[in-house]
């Protein structure tokens, strides 16, 4: 092929396709031109809004339920600095998990060990089991009419696009 017209006539040569501005109301034959950006963003913005405003309604956090997970989660109990290490990248601030650390001290929900590693406490216990049935029935609306497998395809989509710019960072 000599010309990129001859290219646009070969139905194996994948044309660029021109992104479209974001539009909340594209039809399905729009999507292929719709910004991931955009339509990523505002799932994670309405989905996290959601989970938030229902928590709240318990007088918890999200950021409360990752650590109540993570001191329940492991082998053996973890450090705050090592809850603090592993929770931070999801936060949305660099202080915020050492403060619901501090908040689960407080409100009776942790306590610390002789070696400072960090346990559950009985409340703290049955508010991670609360909350995770709270998130299990968030989880079923966010995922009505979704089968597994589309939801599989779906974030499998999303992490080949995250590998995919981090290769072209590193290009």
């Amino acid at each position: 092929m000599n010309s990129l017209s001859e290219a646009a006539k070969d139905p194996a040569v994948t044309q660029p396709v021109d992104q479209a501005p974001a539009n909340p109301a594209a039809t399905d034959d729009m999507l292929p031109t719709q910004p991931v950006g955009y339509w990523s963003g505002l799932a994670h913005s309405v989905v996290t809004g959601h989970l938030r405003d229902a928590m709240a309604r318990i007088d918890t956090t999200q950021p409360q339920y990752w650590v109540l997970n993570r001191v329940h989660g492991g082998p053996t109990a973890p450090s705050r600095e090592e809850v603090v290490s592993q929770l931070t990248p999801l936060a949305d601030g660099p202080h915020d998990i050492a403060r619901v650390v501090d908040q689960l001290l407080h409100r009776g929900w942790l306590r610390t060990d002789d070696g400072q590693r960090l346990l559950l406490t009985d409340a703290g216990e049955a508010a991670r089991v609360r909350l995770r049935d709270l998130v299990t029935e968030l989880r079923a609306v966010v995922h009505e009419g979704i089968s597994d497998e589309e939801y599989v395809a779906a974030l499998k989509v999303l992490r080949r696009m995250i590998a995919n710019v981090e290769a072209a960072k590193g290009a």
